[in-house]
């Protein structure tokens, strides 16, 4: 019986369970990937304060070394289910484990909508990207293309056209769905070009760097020459085994605000995976920090 479940172990899980173990509770942190989440796909990270530039893959190892130091207990599985029995949660995962606890934080995360290419995975970080607050300096006086129309991927190529060569949109559709307001913020842009009604079909690449994209539409194909691409076409959040346990809102992410709170005693969720407008490594940690505290809260109040 652990006091507290950590299921995540991204920033904000591995955050929850620093907090949680400093506080003198029992933690198990459960992920079903690999540590750090979606920060390991950024080579260089320049915007978590005190800190100058480290990579997302030093951060994770930094972090996990901290967390173990402090006594955590990890496992690499997939977790398919929690039940609330009361004062005990039992958390199940797809090895047929379970593990019983006091308190649950979900920090279970959001994966980016990809493209689906070949190649694809491989380029994430050498020039495929999904945060142009995260990533953006490292093209600058570069040329590079956003995939998407919405509001997102706007406000990604507002930030990119302040500091790139240039920015071309790919969109799919024959029009861009994002607010009028960005859209002709960013359009009046000089350099900032569109191409709509447009598939990307291919990624050019030159020993394992992007160099270019291969566009599909309905006058032919076009080459356009990039060193960044960034996916901005929608992320999923990984909340589908929740469902029955916290309530989610119509798009998917743990109804929660800033106080992690999900309406279910004993459970709470932090990071991306709730429903929130910033997205970023340092709102990550502040959720894992407000969602362990509120967790001991009620262990100490049991």
């Amino acid at each position: 019986m652990y006091d507290v479940i950590v299921v995540g172990g991204g920033p904000a899980g591995m955050t929850a369970a620093l907090y949680a173990l400093r506080a003198g509770k029992t933690v198990l942190v459960v992920e079903k990937n690999g540590f750090g989440g979606q920060i390991t796909y950024s080579p260089k990270v320049e915007n978590f304060p005190g800190t100058m530039q480290m990579s997302g893959n030093e951060f994770a190892d930094k972090f996990l070394e901290q967390i173990l130091a402090q006594g955590a207990d990890v496992e690499l599985e997939e977790v398919t289910a929690i039940e609330d029995g009361g004062d005990t949660k039992i958390v199940r995962t797809s090895e047929g484990t379970e593990y019983q606890c006091r308190a649950v934080v979900i920090a279970a995360g959001v994966k980016h909508r990809m493209l689906g290419l070949p190649g694809e995975n491989e380029l994430v970080g050498n020039g495929i990207s999904f945060c142009a607050v995260c990533d953006g300096d490292f093209y600058k006086g570069q040329d590079v293309c956003v995939a998407g129309g919405g509001n997102s991927a706007l406000q990604e190529a507002l930030l990119l056209a302040d500091i790139c060569k240039s920015v071309t949109m790919i969109q799919d559709l024959d029009y861009f769905t994002g607010e009028k307001k960005l859209q002709y913020a960013l359009f009046a842009r000089d350099n900032v070009q569109r191409v709509t009604g447009a598939r990307i079909t291919e990624l050019l690449q030159e020993n394992g760097e992007l160099t270019g994209v291969v566009v599909e539409t309905g006058d032919g194909t076009k080459r356009i020459q990039c060193q960044g691409l960034f996916v901005a076409i929608g992320l999923i959040p990984e909340n589908k085994a929740f469902e029955n346990m916290v309530r989610l809102n119509e798009y998917g992410y743990i109804d929660s605000g800033e106080d992690c709170t999900t309406g279910r005693k004993g459970v709470y969720c932090a990071g991306d995976c709730r429903a929130k407008s910033v997205r970023q490594l340092t709102t990550a940690v502040a959720d894992g920090a407000v969602a362990a505290l509120a967790a001991c809260r009620y262990i100490d109040s049991m």
